[in-house]
């Protein structure tokens, strides 16, 4: 079949040309591309505000109550130093102690096998035998930069123990909601039954401290005890005697007499039912006060986790004694918020302008699908989150803002090249084809080369590399799915007429630019360019050595500006919030 210009369709080869005969094979790439984005978006790509990585690093965290940092670094420190430097992968061993704590951080190599790395610091820590005898347990992880999504402060006039319990309510209520699922206190010393025997006491009775601390641990079990086969079936046995409050351990019984009197703790001892004596204090407006830390786990996102904590601010300040209130404070979903409003808000006034530029200066239609290729791009990017780990976070979507006056330029100069092609008097299909064929190679080059400028950010080592990868892969992704777009997708939609149920839903965008185009502006331009651009562009070749003189002045003069004038500094000096 050849059309009235002698155009033959069926001579025609390539992926360009048959996307481009074939409509229906285009939209649906381009349904796949948007409904698959928005799909992946809704179900497996992860929302958070700052990427949760881990940071090729061991901490190691031993408790020494009552100790000096002198003590802690002599008996503690040195000995875990000594244990874990010698381990392959280990880059750099970094210690602190304070009063009552060490802490060990082991950074690691790159390509560092981390949980082989983390097994075997355990291994070392474990065969240390040297640790004084009040040394806890150590507690030996992995460092993750895991972020809290909001803080709730309760604080108010009251006693430490009311507003804890109060704190610790809320944190169940609140674990409660199906959005939420990590709480954790910060901000209020930990709990501690203290038991607090006299000299003369334990004198009287003929007591030793190791006597009653063995007697108390002996009292204060829960331990399984095996079974018991009947014939109605197995009994397990256990032994359920845990102590959880300052009474029941003030019950234990130390001594018994011949003649049936009992000496039980509370008769030697004090017992405080209270906190840990450290010096930790938090206090909001002035009151003391306590912190509900909320984070996002799972598929949980800031915005729904945000929004959950702060009905629990609204519904607990109802519920609360008098003399106690509750604010939500530090909600870092205000800032991922505001990214995305930043986000949206660029992509709508992108959208406005390249609709109105290109409606301008070429045609309303040809400017609707060309816009059209930033959400298809956007949408079809979002299906490589999740083999490349991925998420949508602050960094992601400063990525998709750098995008964004990126996006639309192959569309744009492809969309031109087939303009061109139809002002020439040839048909919709041969102009898109052979639009799109003309401009193609330059335009493949032009965004691998733009690929190509972000790809080393791929390769930056050590954590911080684990933060800066987020944006190539969020650039490369979207131009590519760019690419595709405006080689496959914008030619079959030029090639062919417009649907008329969208040209009904675009009818005023339509009448408005057909309003606009008797301002000539495309025949203005041309002018412009043929009077003025060309003309200078003439010069400039001719006086080619002249040309470039002055674009090595240019050079020489922007970096002496930057030399001389322009301060250096490691971050910006920016005003807080």
């Amino acid at each position: 079949m050849t059309t009235s210009d002698g155009f033959d369709p069926e001579q025609q080869r390539g992926p360009v040309a048959w996307m481009a005969q074939n409509p229906v094979a285009s939209n649906v790439l381009m349904l796949i591309l948007i409904v698959g984005g928005l799909v992946t978006l809704a179900s497996g790509i992860k929302q958070e505000v700052f990427p949760e990585v881990e940071l090729d690093m061991v901490s190691v965290s031993i408790t020494y109550p009552g100790a000096s940092p002198a003590e802690v670094e002599q008996a503690v420190v040195l000995a875990v130093e000594e244990a874990v430097r010698g381990i392959d992968g280990v880059k750099k061993v970094t210690s602190s102690a304070t009063e009552g704590q060490a802490r060990t951080l082991v950074e690691l190599l790159l390509g560092a096998d981390t949980d082989r790395a983390l097994n075997d610091v355990k291994s070392a820590i474990d065969r240390i035998t040297s640790f004084p005898e009040d040394v806890e347990r150590p507690t030996v992880s992995v460092v993750s930069n895991r972020q809290q999504v909001i803080s709730l402060v309760l604080y108010g006039d009251v006693d430490e123990a009311t507003l804890r319990a109060v704190a610790e309510n809320s944190r169940r209520t609140l674990l409660q909601d199906p959005r939420i699922t990590y709480v954790e206190l910060s901000g209020i010393r930990p709990l501690e039954i203290s038991i607090e025997v006299p000299q003369a006491q334990l004198r009287k009775h003929g007591l030793t401290l190791d006597q009653v601390a063995a007697r108390v641990r002996a009292a204060s079990v829960e331990l399984p005890g095996g079974g018991v086969k009947t014939q109605a079936g197995e009994v397990l046995l256990r032994t359920t005697e845990r102590r959880d409050s300052g009474n029941e351990f003030g019950n234990i019984i130390l001594l018994s007499h011949p003649d049936g009197s009992q000496v039980r703790v509370r008769d030697v001892a004090t017992v405080r039912d209270g906190f840990r004596e450290i010096d930790k204090e938090a206090t909001y407006n002035g009151k003391r006060a306590v912190m509900l830390n909320v984070y996002r786990v799972g598929n949980e996102t800031p915005l729904t986790v945000s929004a959950a904590a702060k009905q629990h601010v609204e519904k607990l300040q109802e519920t609360l004694p008098e003399g106690l209130y509750a604010a939500p404070w530090f909600d870092t979903a205000e800032m991922y918020e505001g990214r995305l409003d930043l986000l949206i808000g660029n992509a709508r006034i992108g959208l406005v302008l390249v609709l109105l530029t290109l409606g301008l200066f070429l045609e309303a239609r040809l400017a609707f699908w060309v816009t059209l290729g930033i959400p298809i791009s956007f949408a079809g990017s979002l299906l490589f989150f999740p083999a490349s780990e991925v998420s949508i976070n602050m960094i992601s979507l400063f990525a998709f803002i750098i995008t964004l006056g990126m996006v639309v330029d192959d569309a744009i100069v492809i969309g031109e090249s087939i303009y061109k092609q139809r002002m020439d008097g040839k048909g919709r299909l041969q102009a898109a084809i052979e639009g799109a064929r003309e401009v193609a190679q330059p335009v493949v080059f032009a965004i691998l080369t733009s690929c190509v400028a972000f790809a080393p950010m791929l390769f930056v080592p050590g954590p911080m590399g684990k933060f800066f990868r987020v944006i190539p892969i969020v650039v490369i992704a979207v131009l590519m799915i760019s690419l595709v777009e405006s080689l496959l997708i914008l030619p079959a939609h030029l090639a062919h007429p417009m649907p008329a149920w969208l040209r009904i839903v675009l009818s005023p965008y339509l009448w408005i630019m057909r309003g606009l185009a008797k301002l000539n502006m495309a025949h203005r331009l041309q002018y412009h360019i043929q009077h003025t651009y060309v003309p200078i562009l003439n010069r400039a070749l001719r006086w080619r050595y002249f040309t470039i003189a002055i674009g090595v002045a240019l050079v020489v003069g922007t970096l002496g500006y930057v030399a001389g004038r322009i301060p250096f500094t490691f971050l910006p000096k920016v005003a807080g919030d």
